[in-house]
């Protein structure tokens, strides 16, 4: 076959000039190049002679058509939302200090100029939760500007959903017993599968966290049912973590009365700031304080209540009773103690199907097979939920200051891609919407999203900072908070390098 003279960019049924069938080449990503073949020629037109003189090469055009199609479909999508984000209103980059508002008097004392001023360097979101007297939306405001659609939940989507998450789960477990020995010198792969799977079971408990909020289907029965399985096979207490983020939503932000991750409030430096400077470097400490967040963030807050809100005092999620549930509030209150006792009796169950499966099988199967993803699913979790209202230009308030409006705008999205957002339900990129509202379906949470956009651009909070790099800053200087001067009653992180 001659070598062709000319390429010309392939695009789906573009008409190319003449020259001959070769080798595919390509200039940049989602841009294939074929050489010219045949004069008025398209793709559709390709004699099946050229394929059978070739049979490779046809495939590889083939590839490329379905490649450069994707490309123009993303493209075309990306055209979209630029046309519906260029109507919508914007605001300039908040790159100095005087652009947030602050009284000069307040922005005198000490310190406080340099703190927003690294805030405003290093944070992701243009220093638009730091902009001093703001009036924020009122509930009423807000739920008038999501469509009405947006609140109707699809019973069959949502069990496809479900069924969705599970299938992958068992067929990812299917193939780790299938392909994996279970040997000590296969635990690089046993890691790799604890990675995958961990990964995967996450989508299970996103759907279980939306059968919490009231957003799966409108059949309660059905609902609690598929909740507490979903739940209860990842040892999370179902009902009694409904009522605990049921309070983290309605009290989202709130130093005292928030729950999960409530920073703590002062000018005492805490045990991280402590080795950090005794260190002299804050990068080896953020790593170890990230494992150790990462991993033992969950069960610690389930079982001691670490990093929920002061008012309620140490809590426990399994048993509410002394010597827990004893602060200034109640987290169980009344008849939430029953319920508790409901969710252990979940958690119960399947600790007893474990310790059966390990004496059947042997604890090597149970710590490979579901330990390990275990771990990386509570992992995820915590990540998410630090993530969504802890960074260092997000403010806390007390209670002297917070309101709902101020609660449900303190939420981040980020960009978590395509990948995550599919297996996790896009429960990082649409959290806003959630915090909003937590009855919106997850499948209608984007729809809701780009009305809260449309409608509140001076209060929606978007980071576009990768994650990673995201988490990696805020373990590095999210370690306590201190009122910041003003009106507006914000408690700021501190000590940010």
């Amino acid at each position: 076959m001659a070598p062709p003279a000319a390429f010309a960019t392939l695009s789906v049924g573009a008409r190319v000039p003449q020259g001959d069938v070769g080798q595919l080449s390509w200039n940049k990503p989602g841009l294939a190049q074929v050489p010219e073949f045949g004069s008025g020629a398209t793709l559709s037109g390709l004699s099946s002679g050229a394929f059978l003189r070739d049979g490779a090469t046809a495939a590889l055009a083939a590839s490329a058509a379905a490649a450069v199609a994707l490309a123009a479909i993303g493209r075309q999508r990306r055209q979209r939302l630029g046309r519906a984000s260029a109507m919508l209103p914007r605001k300039a980059v908040i790159t100095k200090v005087e652009e947030l508002g602050w009284a000069e008097v307040d922005l005198k004392q000490e310190g406080m100029r340099e703190q927003l001023e690294k805030a405003l360097l290093r944070g992701g979101m243009s220093g638009k939760a730091l902009v001093a007297g703001k009036r924020y939306p009122t509930r009423k405001e807000v739920m008038d500007k999501i469509p009405e659609d947006c609140f109707k939940k699809d019973t069959f989507k949502s069990l496809m959903y479900a069924a969705a998450s599970v299938g992958q789960c068992v067929l990812c477990a299917f193939l780790a017993l299938k392909l994996i020995p279970l040997t000590a010198a296969a635990w690089p792969l046993w890691t790799m599968y604890a990675l995958v799977q961990g990964t995967l079971a996450t989508g299970m408990w996103v759907i279980a966290h939306e059968c919490g909020h009231d957003a799966f289907c409108d059949q309660k029965w059905l609902q609690t049912a598929v909740g507490y399985v979903l739940h209860s096979i990842m040892l999370a207490p179902y009902q009694s973590w409904q009522r605990s983020h049921a309070i983290h939503h309605a009290k989202t932000n709130h130093l005292t009365q928030g729950e999960t991750h409530v920073p703590k409030v002062g000018s005492k430096p805490r045990i991280w700031e402590k080795a950090s400077k005794a260190l002299g470097a804050r990068t080896p400490v953020a790593i170890v304080r990230t494992a150790v967040r990462l991993f033992l963030g969950w069960p610690a807050y389930i079982f001691f209540g670490a990093s929920g809100g002061p008012a309620y005092g140490r809590t426990s999620h399994v048993w509410p009773w002394k010597p827990f549930n004893q602060g200034e509030k109640e987290l169980f209150p009344g008849r939430f103690k029953n319920k508790v006792l409901q969710a252990d009796v979940g958690i119960i169950a399947t600790l007893a199907a474990l310790f059966f499966w390990g004496k059947a099988l042997g604890w090597a199967s149970v710590i490979a097979m579901y330990v390990g993803p275990l771990t990386i699913s509570n992992a995820w979790l915590v990540l998410y939920t630090w993530l969504q209202h802890t960074d260092i230009d997000v403010p806390h308030f007390d209670n002297d200051a917070w309101d709902w409006g101020r609660g449900a705008f303190m939420t981040i999205d980020r960009p978590y891609g395509p990948v995550l957002d599919f297996i996790h339900h896009k429960i990082g990129s649409t959290h806003v919407a959630h915090h909003v509202n937590c009855t919106i379906p997850h499948y209608k949470a984007l729809k809701a999203t780009e009305a809260l956009k449309k409608h509140f651009p001076d209060f929606y909070l978007y980071d576009p900072t990768p994650v990673p790099l995201a988490l990696f800053r805020v373990v590095k200087n999210c370690f306590r908070v201190q009122r910041a001067p003003g009106p507006d009653g914000m408690h700021l992180f501190t000590s940010i390098a």
